[in-house]
Parts: C-alpha cells; structure tokens; sequence
C-alpha cells in the first residue's frame, strides 16, 4: 500500500516528460539457441512470422521502413510486409513518395520488425528493387476496393489543403471506376527488399540480450554469428 502511495504522489509531483527514463519492462524468455537456427535466414524468418501469427499478435507483419537520402539524412515510417520469400520482402507504396524518391537516389534500406509480445526483434538490411509489373497488378487487384480507390486519391507525401479536398478526389475517382474495375495507377506498385543482413534479436533478463547475425556472403551462403547485446 505505501508503494503503492508513494508512486501516485511521484505521478502527481512529476511529468511524463520527466518518467519516461522510469518505463523499463524485464524480458524473460528461453532465448535463442543457435543449434536450433534455420541456416538460412529467409527460412527463419518464416519460423518467427509463423510464431507471431499463432500467438495472435496485433498485424504481425508491421514493419518499420527506414530509408535515406544521397547524403545520409534518415527517415522512417510504419509499413506493412506483404509478401516473402528467397528473393526478398516486398511492400507497396507510391512511386511519387518521399520514400520512394529517396530509395531512386539511394536503393540501400532497412526493414524492422518488433513483435513485442514474443520479445523478438528482426531487422533486415539491404537493396531495394522495383518488382514487376504484373507481380504489382496482381496484389492491386487483390486489395479491396476502398483501398483501390486510396491509391488513386493520394498524392503520397504532398501537401493539401484541407480533408474535403481528399474527400473531392474520391467522389471523382468513384465516378470514373463507377461500373468496372479499378485499374492499378502507374504510379503505384510494389518494392522488394533484398536482404544482405539479417539479425534476430530476443530480449533476455538484465538487457543480456540475444543476437544472431545472418550475412550473405559473395558466394550467395549465409554465414551467422553472434553478437553482443
């Protein structure tokens, strides 16, 4: 009960501002057996997504995509995988958006995936390619048709006025499609992500965490070894 008191009065005496150095969580977990480990890392990856999606974790396939200019100033968004395998990751976006026109100057990138219910942690370094056409065709046609219509409104990272101006683009993209399928923009479609690092991470008790780096190496293996947390 005094415990209790005693953090309600340091609530009420500082900001959150002031805590945010007190939020601190103590992962325990098996860790990550290296014996154990697919040797290669695409295949591992699976075993973790699969792990996130029986465990029923929020969009398990949430990632975090960072990109940077030509001359290294970084920026990052919230994203969504939607699809892998031996080539790579693939993800979808605009072709005219600031992602996109940094990844036209500078193809290097890294994709970030945290599923904190399991204490795993996956970041995946490595080039990025424009898939094809047909590969983007197909994933368009199968989104829903709200979203369809999404791709058509938004000029991704460009200004606008005002809610209603999107809301005017709509009603005159509805119009246009009204009675027939919606066609995917040309400037809209899919990325790969090819992989040259990829490390697993599992959070373990007093920050002693896991880490097991995959490289690839000139002869297209992999090689993995650990590192210190």
């Amino acid at each position: 009960m005094k415990f209790l008191e005693s953090t309600i009065n340091l609530f009420q005496k500082k900001s959150l501002r002031q805590l945010v150095s007190n939020f601190r969580n103590e992962y325990i977990s098996n860790g990550i057996d290296e014996a154990s480990l697919k040797s290669n890392p695409i295949d591992q990856f699976e075993d973790w997504f699969n792990e996130a999606v029986d465990n029923k974790l929020i969009e398990p396939n949430v990632m975090h995509l960072s990109t940077a200019t030509p001359y290294g100033k970084p920026s990052g968004r919230i994203m969504l995988l939607k699809g892998f395998d031996e080539r790579g990751f693939t993800f979808f976006t605009n072709y005219t958006s600031r992602k996109a026109n940094e990844l036209a100057e500078n193809k290097f990138a890294v994709m970030t995936f945290l599923w904190l219910g399991l204490f795993k942690q996956v970041r995946i370094e490595g080039t990025v390619e424009i898939i094809s056409t047909k590969e983007s065709d197909d994933y368009f046609n199968s989104r829903p048709r709200g979203s369809q219509i999404g791709a058509w409104v938004s000029a991704q990272s460009k200004p606008i006025s005002d809610r209603t101006e999107l809301e005017q683009k709509v009603d005159e993209i509805e119009k246009r499609f009204e009675g027939k399928a919606v066609t995917r923009p040309d400037n809209w479609g899919g990325y790969r992500l090819v992989p040259v690092c990829i490390e697993f991470w599992q959070g373990r008790a007093s920050r002693l965490h896991d880490r097991i780096q995959y490289n690839l190496e000139k002869d297209h293996s992999w090689t993995k070894q650990r590192l210190s947390p």
